[in-house]
């Protein structure tokens, strides 16, 4: 496919519509994944939806958003993307986030790398000839940016380029502008899911986690404060915003990384991105691409409302493709 430019759908106005497109009106593109359980040494598991490929063909990694499945629209659309180019793909699903609730105490949040790192480490130690990309979306995005500041510079090899959509770069401010206006739609979502997960994990942790507490919360604020913070080991909800949010972590990143997102998101105060576009000016590694008009994780583009284009995962397997050619040229470069 040709090079292409992002020109927002005119037949899709607005922020809002932008973002629940791809959930209410985007086909879903069958891939056939088989689905594999990892047990983690704190003897709870991870599942991973697997496309296989041949021997030697990169593999792409997939980190989903807040309450993501694999059933969510961009999930899709990156396991297409990968299927079209030959591309073996793994989608993690974190704890909690699978058909099945997991066993352990703690859930998943948007600072919690050690998963990662494990199922990085091992997709290297199991193909340590493959090339690896990996791509994160919205909280996806937020953990694979931290894991690589953890990493600085000393990332796998093998690893050769990251891509992170619509992310949440400073979680406390993104978590007070989905406390307003239209914004408290997304919030109300995602608080349904929560609390449903947080209740039924109090049945078999009644000592950590109290359903009358759990239906106090009225904001992701409240519920970070509440559950998220405790059950993880955090002092509260403004202590895991600090220390979880991927802003503070970018200046460290060594992989050469896309940044993709849209000045209209929804989650997300703009003046945030003006925040990440300093940093990146001093780090080579961060390449940006902030759009205008694109809502979070929307990016539809095309003239024809009959013939959508889904732009971000095209443009990130195009961002992820050119790093594994421009390795392939230069198979002595360090990072």
């Amino acid at each position: 496919m040709s090079a292409r430019v992002y020109r927002p759908a005119w037949w899709i106005p607005g922020a809002h519509l932008r973002t629940l497109w791809g959930k209410f009106m985007r086909p879903r593109v069958p891939v056939r994944t088989r689905t594999e359980r990892w047990t983690t040494e704190d003897d709870d598991f991870l599942d991973l939806h697997r496309l296989d490929a041949p021997a030697g063909a990169p593999r792409l990694l997939i980190l989903h958003g807040l309450e993501g499945t694999a059933r969510s629209h961009y999930a899709g659309g990156l396991l297409h993307e990968a299927e079209r180019r030959g591309w073996a793909a793994d989608l993690l699903i974190f704890r909690s986030c699978g058909d099945e609730p997991n066993r352990a105490l703690r859930f998943y949040h948007s600072g919690e790398t050690t998963d990662v790192d494990a199922v990085v480490r091992r997709l290297v130690s199991e193909d340590p000839t493959r090339p690896l990309i990996v791509a994160g979306v919205s909280l996806g995005g937020n953990v694979l940016l931290k894991w690589l500041g953890e990493q600085g510079a000393s990332a796998p090899e093998q690893l050769q380029g990251a891509a992170a959509v619509s992310v949440p770069f400073d979680l406390a401010r993104g978590s007070r502008y989905l406390d307003r206006g239209f914004s408290r739609f997304y919030q109300a979502h995602f608080l349904r899911s929560l609390r449903r997960k947080a209740i039924g994990k109090s049945a078999h942790y009644p000592r950590s986690i109290s359903p009358e507490v759990v239906l106090r919360a009225r904001t992701l604020y409240e519920f970070d404060d509440l559950v998220t913070a405790p059950v993880h080991g955090f002092r509260d909800a403004d202590d895991y915003y600090t220390r979880s949010s991927s802003l503070h972590y970018l200046a460290r990143v060594r992989v050469p990384t896309l940044l993709l997102s849209a000045r209209d998101d929804p989650f997300l105060p703009n003046v945030v991105l003006d925040e990440v576009r300093e940093i990146a000016n001093g780090n080579p590694s961060l390449h940006l691409e902030f759009v205008e008009r694109g809502g979070h994780v929307g990016f539809v583009s095309g003239t024809i409302p009959w013939r959508p284009f889904y732009y971000a995962e095209w443009r990130v397997a195009e961002f992820l493709s050119s790093q594994i050619s421009c390795r392939s040229r230069s198979p002595s470069t360090s990072r």
